[in-house]
């Protein structure tokens, strides 16, 4: 349970003012239960005549008497000098008028204390997503490396949506149902010890039988919502490969597949929901037993006159209001170990989100980090080197430094490792050994967010967001102006293509811009970074799944865009880094040739090779 009481901690402390007026209600909520059915006994008293006693009144703190004698005498004398100044049938319609309001109040502060619960479920599962939510953006890339996407999604949904089910509902029922079994077992002491003794004897047989048929819940649960992120997973995979699906006439496969998953997720599911089922059935039939053992002991009690621990015995009225008060108590029982019994199918739910939010990021800020500055000078990779966490060695030795103004290109075949050199800039990984330095500062001495905004990205496969032009364009520039967005798309060549549109700048261009061709998307791309203005533009190979024409298009744009900065490109396309300042050859993560374009060519190696290669 420990994973339990740290959400509580964490999740649901906010809200302790809601838990403290669930609290206060439902103690109301269980008096006024027992005070209406209280007036069970006189009114069994005045409709079978079993009363016969006169009683007198007596003052209250009077010597000689015990609270409860107190109670019982003055309670039978006001009923009695009722009866006989308006009439026993006048006397009946008033206990049962009072039994009716109470009841009203009962029932109000039972709606009441659940309603004040409702702010802590809702709030919870909000805080929970937004957590979750915002350790994704903070985690490092190289986590979801490791992760699958249809995982960490099924996680926000499935999981999340579990802990409310299971976790959160059940904080209402912890909180009300021990207040309850609490009055209403003392409610029973107080009317007869001996028979709640009894009674007693049977709670920890009952609890165990339920913690038997919950303890394999856990387990069972977790396997059944990681069967739940293979689904989600393969879910995201087709629908991210579905031209390729339909190309290959691979539907039959991909179903299969699937059907694969689904069937197990249901196997695994119809056994959490079998324990679930289980327990209803169960607690009524223990709880009907003890009803009946309880009923059988006492009646024997009644006729004996004695309890067994030698005291007076109750009479037959106040039997019943016994049995009614026990047959309440039932309920909260139930429902408490309906709660405990649920809560670890939520706990293995919260354990796969703890797993997101217990992540390590280890990419932070440091305790004093240095100023960031405009960029003026260089930036220099000083024998850095780089190993993914499954031991994979990528770069070795890189020893690069790229001058203000200056355009570098970065060139190899794939796997070589240059979309991992440029990553280890903006802080997507960080070196393994060696040092990256700008203007002579070591980027792990800088803030992660003031490195970032030295630089602007373009990629192969341009990221936009399904929003409308204008919003993909001003995506992290605060209040840009749509003078602004405009003039950056025209240097980007995308505004003939947007005043085009129906609704201009307002235009939604889909999920990752699926209404736009290649060429667009990636001129959205360009004004994007253009309207950043960043000093240090890092091209991932911009150009190279598009068209010719759309290359040409683009091109102009990308020239437009690096006259004035420090670019370093990716390029698999030889022929558009001609005109770069310095060439960079990376095999096997290491620089094996540097040097303009005439300089590799008339050395008659790596680049040579992959320049005739291209050539031909």
């Amino acid at each position: 349970m420990k994973e339990f009481f740290r959400l509580l901690r964490e999740y649901v402390s906010p809200y302790k003012k809601y838990v403290g007026w669930s609290v206060v209600l439902n103690i109301l909520s269980a008096v006024f239960n027992v005070f209406s059915f209280s007036f069970i006994i006189p009114m069994l008293n005045i409709l079978f005549g079993l009363e016969t006693q006169v009683y007198e009144f007596i003052p209250w703190g009077s010597a000689g008497y015990s609270f409860k004698e107190l109670l019982i005498n003055n309670a039978y004398w006001y009923v009695g000098d009722f009866i006989a100044r308006h009439g026993a049938i006048n006397t009946l319609f008033m206990l049962s008028g009072l039994v009716a309001f109470m009841t009203l109040l009962k029932t109000a502060c039972y709606f009441g204390s659940s309603a004040v619960m409702v702010p802590i479920r809702t709030g919870v599962v909000k805080d929970i997503r937004l957590k979750v939510y915002n350790k994704i953006l903070a985690l490092p890339i190289g986590f979801f490396s490791q992760e699958r996407k249809g995982d960490i999604i099924a996680r926000m949904s499935g999981d999340v949506n579990e802990v409310e089910t299971s976790i959160t509902s059940s904080i209402d029922l912890l909180v009300k149902n021990p207040i309850l079994i609490i009055i209403y077992f003392g409610t029973l002491l107080y009317i007869s010890p001996s028979l709640t003794l009894f009674t007693v004897i049977f709670a920890p047989i009952f609890i165990w039988i339920m913690g038997v048929i919950g303890r394999t819940l856990k387990r069972k649960s977790l396997e059944a919502q990681s069967l739940w992120s293979d689904t989600m997973a393969q879910v995201e995979e087709t629908l991210g490969g579905l031209r390729v699906v339909k190309a290959f006439n691979a539907e039959k496969k991909m179903s299969s597949r699937f059907e694969g998953v689904t069937d197990s997720m249901k196997k695994k599911t119809a056994r959490v929901f079998l324990r679930q089922v289980l327990a209803h059935p169960v607690s009524e039939f223990l709880g009907t037993v003890m009803i009946v053992i309880v009923l059988c002991f006492g009646g024997a009690l009644i006729l004996r006159g004695k309890g067994f621990l030698g005291e007076d015995f109750i009479d037959a009225p106040t039997f019943i209001f016994f049995m009614v008060i026990l047959y309440s108590v039932i309920a909260p029982i139930k429902e408490l170990a309906k709660a405990i019994y649920a809560i670890p199918k939520g706990l293995a739910s919260m354990e796969r989100i703890n797993k997101i939010l217990d992540a390590v990021n280890t990419i932070q800020d440091p305790a004093e980090p240095l100023e960031t500055g405009e960029f003026t000078d260089s930036i220099r990779f000083e024998n850095v080197s780089f190993t993914y966490e499954d031991g994979k060695n990528v770069l070795t030795g890189i020893d690069l430094t790229i001058k203000k103004g200056k355009m570098v290109a970065i060139v190899g075949e794939s796997g070589a490792g240059k979309s991992t050199l440029v990553d280890l800039i903006p802080r997507f990984y960080d070196v393994t050994e060696g040092r990256i330095l700008i203007d002579g500062k070591d980027i792990r001495s800088l803030r992660v967010k003031d490195l970032r905004e030295l630089m602007g990205n373009v990629n192969q496969d341009p990221i936009l967001f399904n929003d409308s032009v204008y919003g993909n364009i001003a995506f992290g520039v605060e209040n840009a102006s749509m003078e602004s967005v405009r003039e950056a798309a025209r240097i980007a060549n995308a505004e003939e293509f947007i005043l085009e549109k129906e609704e201009g700048y307002d235009s939604n261009i889909g999920d990752r811009g699926v209404k736009l061709s290649g060429g667009q998307r990636q001129r959205l791309s360009i004004a994007r970074a253009i309207l950043k203005n960043p000093p240090i533009l890092i091209l991932d190979e911009a150009t190279a799944s598009l068209d010719t024409q759309s290359e040409r298009i683009v091109q102009e744009a990308l020239d437009r865009l690096m006259s004035s900065r420090t670019t370093i490109a990716i390029a698999h396309r030889l022929s558009t880094v001609r005109n770069a300042d310095e060439i960079i050859v990376l095999h096997e993560g290491r620089i094996v040739e540097r040097g303009r374009h005439e300089e590799l060519i008339a050395l008659g190696g790596y680049y040579k090779r992959l320049y005739d290669m291209q050539s031909l």
